[in-house]
């Protein structure tokens, strides 16, 4: 399952890697891509969001969005959502 992200406080490649390795400490073969531009880390894993979640906090990160699937989930707001 895919789960999308929003993380606050990624600024730069070490942050990139420090959010990629915190998932991976969980899910070894978790796909991990990372925006910086708009603080997005998509995540393909078999782990579930809330472990998933709870690893990026622990990286010193602050989740403030969660969207499941790959459809278009607004449950956060449409702020950003709109194309």
């Amino acid at each position: 399952m895919t789960i999308e992200f929003q993380v606050e406080g990624m600024s730069c490649q070490h942050c990139v890697a420090a959010v990629t390795n915190a998932i991976r400490e969980h899910d070894e073969a978790a796909k991990v891509h990372v925006d910086l531009a708009s603080g997005r880390v998509a995540v393909e894993s078999a782990q579930p969001a809330e472990t998933l979640k709870a690893a990026i906090d622990e990286a010193g990160y602050t989740v403030t969005g969660i969207a499941n699937g790959a459809s278009n989930d607004t449950t956060n707001g449409a702020s950003g959502a709109a194309r």
